[in-house]
C-alpha cells in the first residue's frame, strides 16, 4: 500500500507519545502543551511555535537484500509483482524553548532519555502498536534500530535544516513494503512439458 510510509510514521509517533505521556513533568498529554510531531524540528520551532518531540522522516532507502524477490503466485493463474522493500530513517529531536527559569537543556535530555528507553525496551512495533493506521491487522512488524551517525552526517542534516546543531538521534525502521500499483497478472501456467527431438548427423 502506498500509505505504508505515513502509517509507519503514525505508529512510531503514537507509541512514543504514549510513553512520553506516562512520565509526569515532561509536559505531554493532559494539561501539557508539548506534542509529538512528524514535522522537522525547524518547522516545529520556527513555523509552528511548537514544543515537544520531532519524529522527522528524513531519508528513504531501498532494502537491497529483499529487492530482487521473484513475483508471487497467488493462485495457479495469478501472479503478483512483489512490493518495494524500504528502510526509513527518522531524526528524533526534542524541541523546547528557553524560559525565565533558564535553559531548556535539562528537559530536552529527559525527553531524549525517555525516547531511547522506550525504543530499547520495545524495538519491534506490532499488533496493537499499529492501531488506527492502515497497517492494523496486517501482521506487519516494524523493527526499530538506533543508528550511529557520524558528526559530519549530523552536521549536514542541520545545515539542510538551516539551523544550529541540536541534540538528536537517528533511528532506522525496517522493512516497510510499498505495494506495486497494478492488479495481479493472469497467466497460463505450464501444465505439460513436451520434449523436442532432434536428429544428430555425423559428418566426415
Amino acid at each position: 500500500m502506498f500509505t505504508a510510509l505515513l502509517s509507519t510514521s503514525t505508529a512510531l509517533s503514537g507509541y512514543l507519545r504514549a510513553r512520553l505521556e506516562a512520565v509526569p513533568g515532561l509536559g505531554f498529554g493532559s494539561g501539557g502543551t508539548r506534542v509529538v510531531s512528524l514535522n522537522s524540528p525547524h518547522e516545529m520551532r520556527h513555523d509552528m511555535n511548537l514544543e515537544g518531540l520531532s519524529v522527522w522522516l528524513y531519508r528513504i532507502v531501498r532494502d537491497e537484500m529483499r529487492l530482487n524477490r521473484p513475483d508471487e503466485w497467488l493462485s495457479s493463474g495469478l501472479l503478483r509483482t512483489p512490493p518495494l522493500p524500504l528502510r526509513l530513517h527518522y531524526l528524533m529531536t526534542p524541541v523546547t524553548f528557553n524560559s525565565a527559569a533558564g535553559s531548556s537543556a535539562d528537559i530536552e535530555q529527559r525527553i531524549m532519555g525517555r525516547v531511547l528507553q522506550a525504543l530499547h525496551t520495545k524495538p519491534i512495533l506490532q499488533g496493537l502498536d499499529l492501531r488506527d493506521t492502515d497497517l492494523e491487522g496486517s501482521g506487519c512488524e516494524l523493527h526499530v534500530r538506533l543508528e550511529a551517525l557520524a558528526l559530519d552526517e549530523l552536521s549536514r542534516l542541520w545545515e539542510g535544516l538551516e539551523g544550529s546543531f541540536q541534540l538528536a538521534v537517528s533511528y532506522e525502521v525496517a522493512v516497510i513494503n510499498v505495494d506495486a500499483d497494478q492488479e495481479p497478472a493472469r497467466v497460463t501456467p505450464v501444465e505439460i512439458v513436451l520434449p523436442e527431438f532432434s536428429l544428430t548427423v555425423e559428418t566426415a
